[in-house]
């Protein structure tokens, strides 16, 4: 699924002066619609639908969901209805991702925010037995497993840090598993003040690989929380188009080049480090901003 097309090396003076080798992972472009890493934390659930014969799938997730628009896009490719959960009321008018859900033949279900966060998914699991539950974000170890594919390409064992944004753990628990006990995994948490993102991260890593390999998570990038933006972040996702055209969204890679950045000031990286940086795609999410909020 990936090969040496999808590994862009980024050149600059400053990562030159530092002696740092930075490439970036392009899975964004791996499909138009079930982007970047959602490709690999649905596969399992999907997979497993098939298998047992189901007819249908439910999901959950928010307003600007990249996660309910490629699980509908998704469904419909193999013929399951599928049905998303979404947390709030529904508004007056539809975002652009929900519009999309629709489309693909989603039906949703508006609930409100406490509801939502109170849902039982094996209660859901029996109210819908049909239907494969698929948690919110791919949440859980089919998507870890999924997950664990991204660096299935040859030469990943050569990086010496990997840097990812990260939302529910799903996408760095599946790194994390997959990499070699020599490297880093850094995250870069989107969501304000989530701290318990770690203990959810561990609960999704094999036994052989919990104490032998390495991740940090960095706290101080959702630049006011999720979903949220500031000009700072908007300006560094402005002047990383400029340089290298590339294309970053503001709820997750935006964040992460965010905190590489900063990371680098801050003298994190040893002189011959050599760095992947993983699009995880969702660049749908910059459709709410307004036309003069980005140059691309």
């Amino acid at each position: 699924m990936i090969d040496k097309s999808h590994i862009q090396n980024i050149q600059e003076e400053l990562f030159t002066e530092c002696n740092l080798t930075v490439d970036m992972l392009r899975i964004d472009l791996l499909h138009p619609i079930v982007s970047g890493n959602k490709l690999f934390k649905l596969k399992y659930y999907i997979k497993e639908a098939r298998e047992k014969n189901k007819n249908g799938i439910i999901t959950l997730g928010g307003s600007y969901s990249n996660h309910l628009v490629a699980s509908a896009y998704a469904a419909k490719q193999i013929g399951l209805s599928s049905i998303g959960i979404v947390r709030g009321e529904r508004p007056k008018e539809l975002s652009n991702t929900l519009s999309d859900c629709i489309i693909y033949g989603m039906e949703l279900q508006f609930i409100t925010r406490e509801a939502f966060d109170k849902i039982d998914l094996h209660d859901l699991a029996a109210k819908y037995p049909t239907k494969q539950i698929i948690p919110q974000g791919g949440y859980g170890l089919l998507g870890a497993k999924g997950a664990s594919e991204i660096l299935s390409f040859k030469g990943s064992e050569n990086y010496s840090h990997i840097i990812a944004a990260c939302g529910t753990g799903t996408m760095a628990a599946g790194l994390i598993n997959s990499s070699n006990s020599n490297q880093k995994i850094i995250l870069v948490s989107v969501l304000k003040n989530n701290f318990s993102i770690i203990n959810e991260i561990r609960k999704l890593i094999t036994p052989d690989r919990l104490d032998k390999n390495k991740f940090d998570m960095l706290f101080n990038y959702h630049h006011g929380g999720y979903a949220k933006k500031d000009t700072g972040l908007l300006d560094t996702m402005k002047i990383f188009y400029e340089m290298h055209q590339i294309k970053t969204d503001f709820v997750y890679t935006g964040k992460m080049i965010s905190a590489f950045y900063d990371s680098i000031k801050k003298n994190f990286f040893l002189p011959g480090s050599r760095i992947l940086l993983i699009h995880s795609g969702g660049l749908q999410g910059n459709r709410s901003l307004t036309n003069n909020e980005l140059s691309f």
